[in-house]
Parts: C-alpha cells; structure tokens; sequence
C-alpha cells in the first residue's frame, strides 16, 4: 500500500477521493487550512461508510503559505492535488483567485520534488479547456486551452488555465523526475456526503426546491464524482497517464432543461418544483443587468458545445457510468440527508 497526500480534504471531489484511497487499505494524507476542519472531513468520510480514524492523518497547510506544505508530502509516494479557490460569487478582482490558484498548485509540486515523490496528480478543469473560443461543434479535446485573450473568460476559468499551465511549465523546466498527470473534469454531481458538496450540486438543489423558475440554456458536462475519483487513481498509478491531461466527462454535453427532464423522470413527486420551461435568452439577459451571478453565464449562454473522454477511455480504460445516473444520485443523497430543508451555506 501507499502513502498518499490528497490536498484541500474537506472538498466533494477530495472526500470521495480519501474514502476510496482508505477503502483500499493506503496510508491516507490530506490537508485543511484550519484543524477544526478535521472533524467535518471525518463526518463525510464516516457517511460514506469508511472508518475516519483508520489510516488517515491531517495535515495544516495553506495554498497561500509555505508552512506545512514540507512536513505534509515528507514520505509520500503520490500527491493528488485536489484543493482550488472556488467562490460562489464572482470576486471582486481575477487575482484574488489566479494567484492562490497558480502559487498554491507550484507550491504542492516543488514540496513534492523535494520530498521525492513519484508523481502528483492535479485536479485541473474543463474551465482549462474549452473557453474563450467561438461556438464550435467538433468535441473539445485534451489538446486545447482556454484562450485567456478572450474578454468573456471567467476569473475561476483564467485561475484553472493558468495554474495548469504554470503546472506543465514547472515540470518542464524544474520537476527533475517528479511526473505529472492533469485531470479535467466538467460538471461533478454524484453523492453527496454533508451540505458542503460542489457548485454543480446547487443546480439540483436550486431546482429540487424552486429556486430555479426556468432553465437558462446552457451546455455543459456531466461527470459522477465516483467515476471523477476512479480517473484521479488511474492517472496516479497508470504508464500511459504519465505526462498527460484528461477530460473527466460522461457521454454528450446536456442543457439545464435536459438536467430538469432526468430530475422529473427520475424522481417522480420529489421533483414536482422543478421547472419545465426554458427561459428565452433576451429574460436572462435582463436578469443579469441586476444579478451579477447571472452575468457570468452570459458569454455561454446558448452557446452548442460538447466534449469527449475518448482518451481516458483508449488509454487507461476508464469506463464512467452516464451523467443521468450522477444526477439522480445527487438529488437522491440531497433527499436522504434531509439537505433540501437547509438554506444552502455560502
């Protein structure tokens, strides 16, 4: 079994990642910026069915400071550097997301040269890839990036290119025998183990309690967060991921009306509140000129989009189950837990 360090432990992605990594019997590592995060770290873990108290070790680190980071990889076989800023809101300037997004992931990887580490793999993003480019109908694949020259790019989409670019060019010209593998994921649904799950998961919650009237149209990818951790594990071990990036996304791109349409087939009077219309452009265009969370969907918005695992699947033979399944398995947990009766937290 391995040492493994996976950052930012209090995360959807990095919690499903920990309780797979101690379901196989590894010696688990993780990090929060605070301790008192440990204990919800350990609920999630505890609700996923896995002993929190058997082979996991916190570590305190901070994507913004040098301490810890040393102490956190020392011994480590692999790193799964998971942990990015992700506000809910838009911030008020870019650098206060591309700064802790780019230092943090060269700070992980230069404490992981240093400690001999065989090979980390980083949580990257579609938002690394498919942005900033005109409407196209061909798939995007692993070989394009976001074009940061583009005025319609998000600040979340420029911290993601430019802290995977910055990943790349550090092994490049600094990494010495340290490997690098590039996960991209679209948007993650699946399970969720406590109210602190992913931003995706707030489009079914918006929706399971009528917060959403309308469905704006959007395109995007689906992906569950099991088949997201089983692609994080193929990269971390597999010959042919070494050196290489991969979208995480499961079938064809969906619109948020085709999310509305799993929910109510799925779910029957549990998704009585979900909407059936799509709203048209010109409504969402007014609504953005007071609600600036809107305003960010603007340059997507009716944009035909798509994208293709193809790669993951050749290489590393990753087989992930349809995005319909990871939404109705989001709205399922979110029932079970009793979430849908709590305010969503910031």
């Amino acid at each position: 079994m391995s040492t493994i360090l996976v950052t930012g432990g209090s995360g959807f992605i990095a919690n499903h990642i920990l309780i797979r990594l101690l379901s196989q019997g590894h010696q688990v590592r993780t990090t929060v910026r605070n301790i008192n995060r440990a204990a919800d770290v350990r609920a999630m873990i505890h609700e996923g069915g896995i002993d929190p108290n058997e082979g996991l070790f916190f570590f305190v680190a901070d994507l913004e400071q040098d301490q810890g980071w040393a102490e956190a990889v020392a011994g480590c076989d692999y790193v799964l550097h998971v942990a990015s800023p992700f506000p809910a809101q838009a911030p008020q300037h870019e650098d206060d997301l591309i700064i802790p997004a780019r230092e943090g992931t060269l700070r992980v990887l230069r404490a992981a040269r240093d400690a001999g580490v065989k090979r980390v793999v980083l949580t990257s993003s579609f938002a690394a890839i498919g942005y900033g480019h005109p409407e196209q109908h061909l798939p995007f694949d692993e070989t394009t990036w976001t074009n940061l020259d583009s005025p319609d790019v998000t600040a979340y989409a420029k911290s993601k290119t430019i802290a995977e670019r910055a990943a790349w060019d550090f092994i490049a010209h600094e990494g010495g025998s340290l490997e690098l593998s590039v996960i991209n994921p679209v948007a993650v649904f699946g399970p969720v183990l406590s109210a602190d799950y992913s931003s995706s998961i707030t489009l079914i919650y918006n929706m399971l309690t009528g917060k959403l009237p309308s469905c704006p149209k959007l395109y995007f990818g689906g992906v569950d967060v099991r088949d997201v951790v089983e692609l994080h594990l193929h990269a971390m071990t597999h010959s042919a991921a070494k050196g290489e990036r991969f979208i995480a996304v499961a079938g064809n791109f969906l619109t948020v009306r085709d999310v509305a349409r799993t929910l109510k087939m799925g779910l029957g009077h549990a998704a009585d509140k979900v909407p059936n219309s799509e709203s048209p452009n010109w409504l969402v265009r007014l609504t953005a000129l007071f609600n600036p969370t809107v305003k960010q969907i603007l340059p997507e918005l009716g944009k035909f989009k798509n994208a293709t695992s193809l790669k993951a699947q050749e290489r590393l033979g990753w087989q992930p189950r349809s995005s319909e399944v990871a939404i109705i398995a989001s709205a399922q947990s979110l029932i079970q837990l009793g979430l849908l009766k709590k305010a969503k937290p910031d």
